[in-house]
């Protein structure tokens, strides 16, 4: 890094990422990016997104997987999806080498503990109905938010990511250090991520891992899991030949490799979700 480099590093704005299941037509999200604003009126907010479904703790985790590469080192993401709050469920801050993560312990993180950690793991068929305790690999650092220091004076048992995330998230921003903000975990809460495999057959199984705004079917296997571009993908009934290189290249059910390098199944000028009544976790097959 040359001396200009590092004098733009430390001059840029701080950047703090906001996804939840708020909503844009009530005040709480620009609650939040007030209190934020009141501590470090330097901060960049984004938002990622607020159309999470309500609860749907996967959906968040998956939404902020796919976006948070694309930020400058040091970023700050918020993930608020907290069915939970108010009661005994940690808020914890994770670090990782390129960036820090609010959010409950919840299992919001999952994707990003899954994509980081290196330490051997089983592979996971199926979505784990709930999350379960998970230990942290080298290169991460947890907290449980704990210090009240840090909060709003007055703290809501219904709205955690106003009076304590925000706080927190705008004081980190600011060069606090993580362990001013609770005691060290070395556990945290995340989903077991379905993985791909092959059966006895030598097929690919996959899943789905989420479903988009337009009813493309985003799958967990990537570009490099696959054996080739002359494959045949099924889901449930329908049979799909091949590799396509963009949603419009073909008339009817495509595969696609999208843009976050996920295998994704589209339909051109519909949706391919509603079309095949298909869902998060239903299994999709590939055969070379």
């Amino acid at each position: 890094m040359t001396d200009g480099e590092a004098v733009n590093k430390r001059q840029m704005a701080p950047v703090i990422t906001l996804t939840t299941d708020f909503g844009t037509s009530d005040a709480y999200v620009a609650s939040m990016k007030g209190v934020i604003l009141t501590i470090n009126p330097k901060a960049v907010i984004v938002d990622i997104c607020h159309s999470i479904e309500p609860q749907n703790i996967l959906q968040a985790a998956f939404i902020l997987s796919t976006a948070y590469h694309y930020f400058p080192e040091g970023a700050i993401h918020l993930a608020i999806v907290d069915p939970g709050v108010g009661s005994q469920r940690k808020a914890i801050i994770l670090k990782t080498p390129k960036a820090f993560f609010l959010a409950p312990d919840n299992g919001a993180l999952s994707y990003i503990i899954d994509e980081l950690d290196t330490t051997p793991a089983k592979p996971a068929h199926h979505f784990s109905p709930s999350p379960e305790q998970r230990k942290l690999g080298a290169g991460f650092e947890a907290v449980a938010i704990t210090n009240p220091d840090f909060w709003r004076k007055s703290v809501s048992t219904t709205f955690h990511g106003r009076d304590m995330f925000a706080p927190v998230a705008a004081h980190l921003s600011l060069g606090i250090a993580i362990h001013k903000f609770g005691e060290s975990l070395s556990h945290v809460f995340a989903f077991h991520i379905p993985r791909p495999f092959r059966d006895n057959q030598g097929n690919l199984i996959g899943r789905v891992l989420h479903i988009d705004n337009f009813g493309n079917l985003i799958t967990n296997i990537r570009s490099g899991d696959l054996p080739g571009e002359r494959i045949t993908v099924t889901i449930g009934s329908q049979h799909i030949d091949g590799i396509s290189q963009f949603y419009a290249e073909k008339e009817g059910l495509a595969v696609i490799v999208g843009s976050s390098s996920y295998l994704e199944i589209s339909l051109k000028n519909g949706n391919a979700a509603a079309f095949l009544d298909a869902k998060v976790g239903d299994e999709i097959r590939l055969k070379q």
